[in-house]
């Protein structure tokens, strides 16, 4: 009798982005999700993402997936398709890095709250890429939230001198612009959850 072994494992893409962002990638179907996590009526300071995605080698991917999830400027995740419809707060966003000229994410958003009185206010953030089995976690902190940063359970679990990857910095040129980038490896590599 023979006995079958397992097969290799294939890696992600680079057709996701295409399939799971087709609007943003001037297809003629609607994307489920799109790169605006909270309309302009949305409650709260409303903010801007955005980042980029870099290689081990230091080069920018310019076909990344990055998804994004949150809670609303009062701690809450959204619940039913009524109150998305009513509160114009998403809770999640989806975009792809081949749609800007610069290889960039750039996500509509407002600045989460506090979903739990120990933890800072963040996003979380997925990663999905060509070249990789598995999809990545990580999460965006904010540099204005040094306090909160502090006591959040999560950031205090990262060495120290790591935890700055975690954390998106105000863009001095831009009012409400956050930079985040994504380093999937290398000196800069970008501190990365195992969930």
């Amino acid at each position: 009798m023979t006995t079958l072994k397992q097969t290799p494992s294939q890696t992600v893409g680079p057709y996701f982005a295409y399939g799971l962002c087709p609007q943003q990638y001037d297809f003629d179907f609607k994307s489920l999700f799109t790169h605006v996590l909270a309309d302009r009526e949305a409650a709260g300071e409303h903010i801007t993402i955005v980042g980029q995605v870099f290689d081990g080698d230091g080069n920018v991917v310019g076909d990344a997936m990055v998804e994004m999830s949150q809670v609303d400027s009062n701690g809450h995740y959204p619940e039913w398709r009524a109150e998305i419809l009513k509160t114009g707060f998403h809770g999640f966003a989806r975009v792809g890095t081949g749609t800007d000229p610069h290889k960039r994410f750039i996500v509509e958003t407002v600045k989460p709250g506090r979903a739990n009185p120990d933890e800072a206010p963040h996003i979380n953030v997925i990663v999905t890429m060509r070249g990789m089995l598995m999809h990545t976690f990580t999460r965006i902190y904010f540099e204005d939230e040094a306090q909160a940063n502090e006591n959040d359970a999560v950031l205090a679990s990262v060495p120290g001198e790591r935890r700055g990857t975690l954390v998106a910095r105000r863009d001095a040129g831009a009012a409400n612009v956050y930079r985040f980038d994504i380093h999937m490896q290398g000196d800069k590599e970008t501190v990365f959850f195992d969930l």
